[in-house]
């Protein structure tokens, strides 16, 4: 009986194995993803009637594909479009499968993939590991296989994973790897974005390594919202993890600090920029929640910014860290390729006017970045030349309050 039993455990942690090395690498991801998602700006919106602009459809869909083909999104990169919470019917159909809201989406979510992929992009969407989701429609639990060969029969490129309505951390835990293992059977690639370290860290650390295993990308945090005082804790948390969270990230796998919420209506120009150069210091996967068809000029030029996205999307792929912080600024790297660093400056303060932060050259990439010398690039809030730099020179710059000064160093 005992060599029986060991046998069995054998066979289960072989099986486990197997599973584990066919969720490793799906080869996607490679770069941190980027796109449009509709949560944050139109929540759960499910009333067509009384608000068409708004509503969780399939026309907004389409309307947001026309602008970002028509209006440099995907040429900047943003290339998916993705469907959060609320899409789908309050029930499954006769055979079990996930149906879409008749009323909401009438031609049904392939032929919204198929008019997405009609304009050079691919198509996200969103289910839940337990048993219903976030806003109570039918979750995945049981039905994992199912649900990802429904995804990949609809041309499904993207699945946003949450993990609301589980019943136990294990039940949690399973669930994430099976729904992975479950979309790589398939055969067709579908980027695996999961939510699971947020859901396990008020009861235990999560596991990283095992994380990095199965998911292409994962949430930490709490949702973004359209505030300043929502970017700064996603920020200090970041921070606060940084030992733990930015050694792990890399590509096929990254930390997703949540949606870019320019182009709303919470943040201030300065608070605008800190978060786009933020999320390309962290190596975040850039998914916009806003309205492309009202967004004002000053906003496409930040989220269509090259030189931004250019860090962002290094082919490095190493995510940045912080590494000073005083009462009033944080100084932040990141390693580039080509043994260039991004450099960003925060100012902290909300009182007062621009405050002029001094540095040594020294400070950065374990000082290195600049030795024997370097040429400075400013990113943002505008692009200039900063000149040229020795290892032992300090650089002085003026940030406004919320606002943060981006820089590439380039060794010479």
């Amino acid at each position: 009986m005992a060599a029986a039993r060991w046998m069995l455990r054998w066979v289960a942690a072989a099986v486990a194995a197997v599973a584990a090395a066919l969720a490793l690498d799906n080869g996607l991801a490679r770069t941190p993803p980027m796109g449009w998602l509709h949560w944050e700006r139109f929540l759960c919106a499910t009333d067509c009637a009384a608000e068409p602009r708004r509503c969780v459809s399939e026309q907004l869909f389409v309307e947001m594909a026309d602008r970002m083909a028509a209006e440099g999104w995907r040429d900047a990169g943003y290339d998916f479009i993705c469907i959060d919470d609320c899409w789908m019917a309050p029930t499954r159909d006769k055979q079990g499968r996930l149906q879409a809201d008749p009323k909401r989406f009438p031609g049904g979510i392939r032929k919204l993939a198929d008019y997405v992929h009609s304009k050079g992009l691919k198509l996200g969407i969103y289910s839940d590991v337990g048993s219903k989701t976030c806003a109570g429609f039918p979750g995945s639990y049981n039905h994992y296989d199912l649900d990802a060969q429904t995804f990949a029969s609809w041309g499904v490129d993207l699945l946003k994973f949450d993990g609301c309505n589980s019943e136990s951390l294990d039940l949690l835990a399973e669930g994430y790897r099976r729904m992975s293992v479950a979309l790589n059977r398939t055969g067709r690639s579908i980027v695996y974005s999961c939510e699971w370290p947020f859901y396990l860290r008020p009861v235990q650390q999560p596991n990283y390594t095992e994380i990095k295993q199965y998911c292409n990308h994962w949430r930490n945090f709490y949702d973004v919202y359209d505030s300043w005082s929502s970017i700064k804790s996603i920020l200090d948390w970041t921070a606060l993890h940084q030992d733990t969270i930015v050694k792990i990230a890399g590509p096929g796998g990254w930390n997703d600090p949540d949606m870019l919420v320019i182009g709303n209506f919470g943040l201030s120009w300065d608070q605008s920029v800190t978060q786009m150069a933020m999320w390309a210091i962290m190596a975040a996967p850039l998914f916009m929640s806003n309205d492309l068809r009202h967004i004002s000029p000053e906003a496409k030029w930040l989220l269509q910014n090259k030189e931004v996205i250019a860090i962002n999307q290094d082919p490095l792929g190493k995510q940045g860290y912080q590494l000073f912080k005083d009462k009033n600024f944080q100084l932040w790297e990141r390693p580039l390729s080509d043994r260039a660093y991004a450099v960003a400056v925060l100012n902290q303060q909300e009182i007062g006017g621009p405050q002029k932060f001094t540095f040594s050259l020294t400070f950065l990439g374990n000082g290195l970045a600049c030795n024997p010398a370097c040429s400075i690039q400013q990113v943002l809030p505008a692009s200039r030349d900063c000149g040229v730099y020795s290892w032992m020179s300090s650089l002085s710059l003026e940030v406004n309050p919320t606002g943060t000064v981006l820089l590439k160093v380039l060794p010479l």
